[in-house]
């Protein structure tokens, strides 16, 4: 037995699908997996299908002419051509999570493309698909072009392949959210955003239940971002420092956890500039904290940062406010020291 991949339009009418299928197991064709394109000319069903060593290519065409199929491709597939097209999609995108530069390669192999060219940005001022060209924008700038001369590129292949560029796009736009943080000393910490996998890490901080903990990693409106080092000892990452950023219409409010050990070293500083940084492109008018009166380091850092106007108190627990891009008073200008 040999495999085939065939690509055949039929008219989107009840039982039509299934005269073509008959007419290809009359024939010993086995199908292993079928797809359903979906086009303005009719479904198109895309089959991997076993068939006897003996059958010629011109034999298949014509079983499926008798099947009333039109518009016919049919090519030899290879045995990786038998994983399903959801398996092979999740594992391209899994292949981009971990090497976004890949997204190339990675089109390539979805689309079951001839080639894929680069091109600058502005050089490609259309992007869309035509029945052998595909053009995709490239998340790090320029443009992607997949040709294929056959079969023609379908809606739902297009569809695909934009997903993918998404995946690269966030995994690239997250890459670039993350920074390094030098501490007097010579430490270095990650900052970047939290994920729902940072569980683990984080539990060893707030020490909260899980459903409280999934919250604060990935909160409804806001973000949190947390401050981490490698420990070569432990073989894994050691987080050190949380802060949170909660929005409710134009307001919002920060929360700042830093572990006893790694206090009065610059790091609720750093990460609370980078949360008010996040306030001003999300346009809020201002951000609350709520801080134990006895933290003066706190307080003191929430001034340097723009605080203004007396704090409200309520027992022992103050509220300051702190105005956020074109609200921030001049005095802000100055450089912070750490804190």
């Amino acid at each position: 037995m040999a495999l085939w991949r065939i690509r055949a339009t039929v008219d989107d009418r009840p039982g039509y699908l299934s005269v073509l299928t008959a007419s290809l197991a009359l024939r010993s064709v086995n199908i292993l997996a079928v797809q359903v394109h979906t086009t303005e000319e009719g479904a198109v069903d895309d089959f991997l299908v076993d068939a006897p060593d003996t059958m010629s290519e011109q034999e298949l065409h014509a079983a499926i002419t008798r099947g009333r199929g039109r518009d016919a491709f049919v090519t030899r597939a290879e045995a990786q051509g038998l994983a399903d097209q959801p398996t092979r999609a999740l594992a391209l995108a899994g292949r981009i999570v971990h090497d976004p530069e890949a997204l190339g390669e990675a089109l390539v192999a979805l689309l079951d493309a001839a080639e894929v060219r680069w091109r600058p940005a502005g050089s490609v001022v259309l992007h869309g698909y035509d029945e052998q060209r595909m053009t995709l924008i490239d998340p790090a700038g320029g443009t992607y072009e997949v040709l294929r001369p056959a079969p023609a590129f379908t809606p739902a292949e297009y569809a695909r392949a934009q997903a993918l560029v998404e995946v690269s796009g966030s995994v690239l736009r997250r890459s670039a959210e993350q920074t390094t943080l030098l501490l007097p000393g010579g430490a270095e910490l990650l900052v970047r955003e939290a994920t729902a996998e940072d569980l683990e890490g984080v539990r060893r901080l707030h020490g909260w239940s899980d459903g409280r903990l999934r919250r604060l990693l990935e909160p409804s409106n806001g973000l949190t971002l947390l401050a981490a080092y490698d420990d070569p000892a432990a073989g894994e990452e050691r987080v050190v420092a949380t802060a949170t950023l909660r929005t409710e219409g134009d307001l919002g409010e920060v929360a700042v956890l830093v572990q006893d050990a790694w206090q009065r070293r610059g790091i609720g500083t750093a990460l609370l500039r980078r949360l008010t940084a996040w306030a001003v492109r999300a346009d809020l008018e201002a951000v609350v904290a709520h801080v134990a009166a006895a933290n003066v380091a706190m307080l003191r850092t929430l001034r340097r940062l723009g605080a203004t106007g007396p704090a409200d108190r309520d027992g022992a627990m103050v509220t300051v406010t702190l105005p956020v891009g074109a609200r921030r008073p001049a005095s802000d200008e100055t450089p912070a020291t750490s804190g």
